[in-house]
């Protein structure tokens, strides 16, 4: 039987990890068997490559994204976070807007301590209505 793992500690590891939006870094935290779903409509991923490549990507999409955690629940090898996606969408005018939508990550980890699943559920509802306001705002006048 291993060790009991410090699950707080590795997800302070993570996250600060998350932080820095380096892919190849947060990668280096899950084990080569990874799988990654982001429950939104599409297909998980698998592996680091495929999983490196989709963080990447997200993190091009929204170039200012961060996080907010309002909780954590950990057990023996998982944690449950509940937080909010944060990001400043910037509209074809030039305008920033700040946006905000929850999310829940169920995240398990083998006996190493590396993320072997990381589950990502979106409040799609709160997350349309979000992008919605940014996108249906009129584009502000420029004197």
């Amino acid at each position: 039987m291993s060790a009991s793992l410090d699950v707080e500690k590795l997800f302070d590891a993570y996250a600060s990890t998350f932080a820095t939006r380096d892919a190849h870094a947060i990668v280096a935290l899950h084990s080569p068997q990874t799988k990654f779903w982001l429950r939104n409509g599409e297909q998980p991923v698998h592996g680091r490559p495929a999983v490196r490549e989709t963080f990447a990507a997200m993190f091009e999409q929204w170039p200012e994204m961060g996080f907010e955690v309002h909780r954590l629940i950990t057990g023996d090898r998982h944690w449950v976070l509940d937080w909010a996606l944060t990001a400043v969408l910037t509209t074809p005018d030039g305008a920033r807007h700040p946006v905000s939508f929850d999310c829940l990550d169920v995240v398990i980890l083998d006996q190493n301590g590396l993320v072997e699943r990381k589950d990502t559920f979106i409040d799609l509802p709160q997350a349309q209505a979000a992008l919605t306001a940014v996108t249906s705002r009129p584009a502000q006048q420029h004197a």
